[in-house]
């Protein structure tokens, strides 16, 4: 009996110390994984979210991917009348008195005919008869001449032919096309005017406009009123003038503010491409003076 027990005790002190083995073995497995469950578990990651960016400020004389295409020494490139287009003080200056009037001409950029651009410059007017503008996508046209009506005064008369003498004098820089307009009055500066054609005005400031073909114009949208968009535009001193002709679709802007807009899809008229020129116009004495001229081709 006493042989009996010991051997049992020996049999449970060894499943004890088995067991006792086997506890510990699980514990140091099971324990972190016990531990690791009282953690608090971390949400799922989500994926980064997106990030609504403001643009950089518009900054004018950043120049990267431009094109100079006045060196504002020069008149290289450009063609127009030298008795009314020269360089002054770094830019080009049209002028016009009633000694040695303009009329309407033009100095024409020869370097290239774009078709999608964006175009930007500055412009300033002197002159309270001052008008001038922007022409792009534009091409040669031959003035017409009328004879002179036989109810004019002898004055009327005189200015007249005054008036076709000049045209005659610059036919080989008259143009029609798309032009940014600008004038010393601000009655028109900003808005699309088509130069000889029949159109004329067709996005006048403050307006999204539309053509089609075979019918008026569309209105869009409005930007704005004409005095709203007047506003930002500084008489007598340099503006800031960008154009955009991107496809159909025709930009003017003064001074970072839209001042018009046209979609113009009107085969008879829209133009794809053609040379970019600047105006004067105007009587009285007036300096219409431009610099810093950039040009960016776009796709």
């Amino acid at each position: 009996m006493a042989l009996g027990l010991r051997s049992q005790n020996r049999v449970t002190r060894g499943m004890s110390l088995v067991s006792a083995i086997v506890s510990a073995a699980l514990g140091s497995w099971i324990c972190p994984a016990q531990v690791s469950a009282q953690q608090p578990t971390p949400p799922p990651r989500r994926p980064p979210a997106f990030h609504f960016v403001q643009p950089e400020p518009i900054n004018f004389d950043d120049h990267d991917g431009w094109t100079q295409i006045f060196d504002g020494k020069t008149l290289k490139d450009w063609d127009g009348d030298t008795d009314v287009w020269h360089v002054e003080d770094s830019a080009i200056v049209g002028e016009s008195s009633p000694e040695h009037p303009s009329g309407t001409t033009n100095i024409i950029w020869r370097g290239d005919e774009p078709a999608n651009f964006e175009l930007k410059l500055e412009m300033k007017l002197e002159g309270n008869g001052a008008n001038g503008g922007v022409q792009y996508r534009s091409f040669h046209l031959e003035p017409k001449f009328e004879p002179l009506p036989v109810d004019l005064t002898p004055e009327q008369r005189t200015q007249r032919q005054q008036h076709q003498d000049l045209d005659k004098k610059h036919a080989k820089w008259n143009l029609s096309g798309y032009q940014a307009d600008f004038d010393y009055d601000n009655k028109y500066t900003g808005q699309l005017y088509e130069q000889s054609s029949p159109r004329g005005i067709i996005a006048w400031r403050g307006q999204v406009v539309a053509t089609e073909p075979n019918k008026k114009p569309t209105l869009l949208a409005l930007l704005g009123t004409s005095d709203e968009m007047k506003a930002f535009i500084k008489p007598g001193e340099w503006n800031q003038v960008e154009i955009i002709a991107d496809g159909n679709m025709l930009t003017h802007i003064i001074n970072g503010h839209i001042m018009s807009v046209l979609v113009d899809t009107d085969p008879k008229f829209s133009q794809a491409k053609g040379v970019v020129a600047l105006e004067i116009e105007g009587p009285g004495n007036l300096k219409i003076r431009h610099r810093n001229i950039w040009l960016k081709k776009l796709p």
